[in-house]
């Protein structure tokens, strides 16, 4: 299934929440990557119609998304970054009820129910009170609920924030799992999630899309871009004000500086193999630090 943004606005007020957003998205893993407060949440929220949007239109398989508005919602899997339960539920009875609220019922959901249980390793806690879950299994109940319907989009806001790295590995591999044959946004601010997962990747910042492209194309944009050498501990105290940095490790007396910059930041300043966190480190810096 082709999913079309096609010159996507809001507002709020005077605020521009997301300014002419336009991608188009076809079977495979996509990343929504972007800091907190770019519009990630805003344009899922227009996606999977909780709220429309100011102007511009949101095209499924070439047709406007309101046209077909029923057809697209039996079609579409949604995990938002935080569920909401009734605290009496299990996690069965949560899973009846959102099959309930999909229009699913019979035997053949009581299946479905557990076979997602199954596939997501909840089968042993379907009868636990999902207050009493870990964040990790309510996450897996989360991605179960989404499937229930069979989607062929398939969208998650945050799905790994709060889990420990465990956790987000586990919950990663599902969802590769889950992504073949169906078109997967990934919206987050965690880099390894989109860099280990992702077909390609949507840079959104302030509310407008910098770039969509393979993951490969954002790291080997970086060739030359990044950089490691050492200096003391007082010296990384002044040099950080104004240089990106990626990454600090010591090594012995001295701490090893991984730095992204368009120039050599110094004299001794060696080449390092560019990674996506450099890249997104690179598209989103902070204003009046050297890139």
């Amino acid at each position: 299934m082709k999913l079309t943004i096609e010159n996507i606005s809001k507002k709020y007020g005077k605020k521009q929440a997301l300014d002419r957003v336009s991608f188009e998205m076809e079977n495979g893993v996509y990343g929504l990557l972007g800091p907190n407060g770019a519009g990630k949440s805003t344009l899922i929220r227009i996606l999977t119609g909780v709220m429309e949007a100011s102007s511009g239109e949101v095209l499924v398989n070439g047709k406007n998304r309101r046209a077909c508005d029923l057809e697209y919602r039996s079609r579409l899997g949604y995990l938002p970054q935080s569920l909401d339960f009734y605290p009496e539920f299990s996690g069965l009875d949560y899973l009846r009820f959102v099959a309930a609220l999909k229009g699913l019922k019979g035997k053949g959901t009581e299946r479905k129910i557990q076979f997602l249980a199954e596939q997501v390793g909840l089968t042993q806690d379907l009868h636990r009170k999902c207050i009493n879950y870990s964040g990790g299994m309510k996450r897996r109940l989360g991605i179960a609920q989404a499937l229930l319907n069979d989607p062929e989009i398939l969208i998650l806001d945050e799905p790994t924030a709060g889990l420990d790295p465990h956790e987000r590995i586990k919950f990663r591999n599902l969802i590769s799992i889950f992504s073949r044959d169906r078109t997967v946004l990934l919206s987050t601010h965690i880099v390894s999630d989109v860099d280990s997962i992702a077909k390609q990747t949507v840079m959104i910042k302030d509310g407008r899309v910098g770039k969509m492209e393979k993951n490969e194309y954002f790291i080997s944009s970086m060739e030359g871009r990044v950089w490691l050498l050492k200096m003391t501990v007082d010296e990384l105290v002044i040099f950080q004000n104004n240089h990106i940095i990626s990454n600090v490790i010591p090594v012995g007396d001295c701490m090893e500086v991984r730095v992204v910059s368009d120039k050599k930041p110094a004299p001794d300043a060696a080449a390092a193999t560019p990674t996506l966190e450099d890249a997104y480190l690179y598209e989103f810096h902070s204003n009046g630090r050297t890139a």
